[in-house]
């Protein structure tokens, strides 16, 4: 056709290029919309993974924070228990050393009624110590010897 007219050369040309450019189009186009199509489902899903980011940071957040108030929680029940432990073992040595004094208490209640009636007769016993007193007196160390 160039030999004939180039403008008619050019628009043969024209045509089979738009003729090639139609047969690929036809492969294409199709692709290109299954592209748009992905493309519009990787942002809704991106959107969709950035609010379940969102949520699980808050999540891990309070799970975090459960974890610290289990911490302080086992911390302050760990201190409660060495407590009780203390407080137990203060009270068994309390309980050993009641239990050691039960006797003293019997003895001591013995005494108490010993001093009782020791009170009745302190004076009689005072009066009679002192009237033997006044009365082995007189009496030489000589004489004493033959007494005893």
């Amino acid at each position: 056709m160039k030999k004939k007219s180039s403008a008619a050369a050019s628009l043969c040309t024209w045509v089979c290029s738009i003729i090639e450019y139609n047969r690929i189009y036809k492969n294409v186009k199709p692709l290109m919309e299954s592209s748009d199509a992905a493309e519009k489902l990787a942002n809704e899903k991106l959107a969709e993974l950035a609010i379940v980011l969102e949520k699980v940071r808050v999540i891990v957040e309070k799970v975090n924070e459960l974890k610290r108030k289990l911490d302080e929680a086992n911390a302050e029940k760990q201190a409660v228990v060495d407590n009780a432990n203390n407080l137990a073992s203060q009270l068994n040595l309390a309980n050993r050393l009641v239990n050691g004094l039960a006797d003293e208490r019997i003895r001591w209640m013995a005494n108490v009624d010993t001093y009782k009636t020791e009170r009745l007769t302190m004076i009689g016993n005072a009066i009679l110590s002192a009237a033997f007193v006044s009365y082995i007196g007189p009496f030489n160390s000589a004489f004493r010897a033959l007494l005893w």
